[in-house]
C-alpha cells in the first residue's frame, strides 16, 4: 500500500526553502522478496525467520537500502519530481524495518543553488515516531528554460 501526494515536477524556478514532500508505504513481505531478487542481496537476515531470530534484530528485517528507495520516490515523483537527477545521498541507517512496518519517508529543502540548478535535501524515514534513516540528498532539478 502507498499512500502519494500526486506526481510530477516542481522546476527550480518554483522550488522555496522548507518545502516538502513524503509518502507512506507499507512494507511486505513481498516488497523484501522482490528487492532480494532485483538486487541480488539475499542475505538470510531479510528472508529466513529462523536465521533472523537468531541475529541481534530478533527477526527478519527490511533491506536498508529498500527503505532508501522511498527517499528516491519522493524526490523522483515529487519534489522535485520527474526530471529530478541525483548527485549525491549520504544516508544514516538509526534502526531496522520490518515486515508490516509502515514508513513514511519525507524530504525537505534545505539549500538552493538556482544557477546551477542544485537542490539539497534533508531526507528522514519513519516508523511511527522512530527515525529508522537520515541523510541529504543533492540533487539537480528540472527547469522550465529546458522544456
Amino acid at each position: 500500500m502507498l499512500d502519494n501526494l500526486p506526481r510530477g515536477t516542481i522546476c527550480i524556478e518554483d522550488i522555496e526553502i522548507g518545502m516538502s514532500r513524503d509518502l507512506v508505504k507499507l512494507v511486505t513481505d513481498e516488497d523484501i522478496a522482490l528487492f532480494a531478487q532485483v538486487s541480488t542481496d539475499r542475505n538470510p537476515v531479510h528472508l529466513d525467520e529462523d536465521y533472523a531470530q537468531e541475529t541481534v534484530f530478533g527477526g527478519r528485517i527490511a533491506h536498508g537500502i529498500l527503505t532508501a528507495s522511498l527517499i528516491s520516490a519522493v524526490i523522483g515523483e515529487q519534489l522535485p519530481g520527474h526530471g529530478t537527477v541525483y548527485l549525491g545521498q549520504n544516508l544514516r541507517f538509526l534502526a531496522p524495518v520490518r515486515p508490516g512496518d509502515r514508513v513514511r519517508a519525507e524530504v525537505r529543502v534545505t539549500g538552493i543553488e538556482h544557477a546551477k540548478r542544485r537542490v539539497t535535501l534533508d531526507c528522514k524515514a519513519s516508523v511511527g515516531d522512530t527515525v529508522v534513516l537520515k541523510g541529504e540528498a543533492l540533487v539537480l532539478a528540472p527547469s522550465r528554460k529546458f522544456d
